[in-house]
């Protein structure tokens, strides 16, 4: 059963003659436009209305990917993803509810969101952006793999996946390299793995194994601190910004030693791949970006004090939901 969100903006898509991926892209290139405009011009007497129709497209964007998540069995980001339009709608009622007084704490969520898809968005829609995002972390793999001598690997040419299906050489695209103006396949632009004698490794790198997900969080969440001097948010940015991408460097070598090493290891029907990419690692990598939040709260105490705020109502929901299980289902003691 298809979901019928996604079904509902696929068939507008394919009525206007548009892919499917390029009307996402569409939706939250709108969506972030929009938030853009309410977090630099904050003045403006209808940036609340403004920014709830942003809010509910950006949490659209986002939510359209749950049914690929979905297709891949990756339970984590299912749940991310699914929840992202819950999670919009939610907000735009929050700010057009606060728009007499809107929260310090929701101006900055908003910049969060504008200034870490921007980046992403840049990456994506610029080839060799998002060519050299992936190369990179595929030759950081091999190089890694090398030094800590767990096997001799390569990196195969880069390929691009079609959108009508298939894959060929970058060598023979013919697509813009400075502007993506066609849509591709799912992989996009990918490095296959081999071993060094030539032997396939049942592994491509693209640009989801760079941590730019990651790393653009950090980005939003730092840049959009517009009290705090930039001297101090360049700091936390030099901090954080290397060492996720140093983890997930170590993160990727893991994932394709254990893939390539235990072949036939299963665990109720899953494979090694799918359990250290969509279990095991991505556990790990929210561990590491939980332990990396704590640090970042030391060096910017006003990022602590927002993402506290933006968590409030959740904890206070979470709480009348206790506390109504516990009314419903304590036995009442007689006096």
């Amino acid at each position: 059963m298809r979901d019928p969100v996604g079904v509902v903006i696929y068939s507008i898509a394919s009525s206007l003659g548009i892919a499917n991926i390029t009307m996402q892209l569409i939706i939250g290139g709108i969506g972030v436009s929009i938030l853009a405009i309410g977090f630099h011009r904050k003045e403006s007497k209808y940036v609340p209305e403004i920014s709830a129709i942003g809010w509910i497209l950006v949490g659209l964007f986002f939510y359209l990917y749950s049914e690929h998540y979905v297709e891949i069995e990756d339970p984590v980001l299912i749940l991310m993803t699914a929840s992202a339009l819950p999670c919009g709608i939610a907000v735009a009622f929050w700010e057009v509810s606060t728009k007499n007084d809107v929260s310090e704490s929701l101006v900055w969520l908003k910049g969060c969101v504008v200034w870490s898809m921007i980046p992403y968005y840049a990456v994506y829609s610029i080839p060799l952006l998002n060519m050299a995002f992936v190369y990179t972390t595929a030759l950081s793999t091999e190089i890694v793999l090398e030094f800590v001598g767990l096997g001799n690997y390569q990196s195969s040419p880069m390929r691009i996946d079609l959108y009508g299906g298939g894959d060929i050489p970058v060598s023979e695209w013919e697509g813009n390299r400075w502007i993506l103006s066609e849509p591709l396949g799912e992989a996009g632009f990918f490095v296959p793995m081999e071993r060094a004698d030539g032997t396939p490794v049942s592994i491509i790198f693209i640009l989801a194994c760079s941590a730019l997900q990651s790393m653009i969080i950090f980005v939003g969440a730092i840049v959009a601190l517009s009290s705090v001097s930039w001297k101090r948010r360049l700091r936390a940015l030099i901090i954080s910004i290397p060492t996720i991408y140093i983890l997930n460097v170590f993160r990727n070598v893991g994932i394709v030693w254990l893939t390539d090493t235990y072949v036939n290891w299963s665990l109720y029907g899953i494979d090694m791949f799918n359990f250290t990419h969509s279990y095991a690692a991505k556990f790990i990598s929210l561990f590491a970006m939980f332990l990396m939040a704590i640090v970042l709260f030391d060096l910017l105490p006003e990022l602590h004090k927002n993402v506290m705020k933006i968590m409030n109502p959740v904890v206070n929901i979470t709480e009348n939901m206790i506390k109504w299980f516990l009314n419903i289902f304590t036995p009442k003691l007689s006096k």
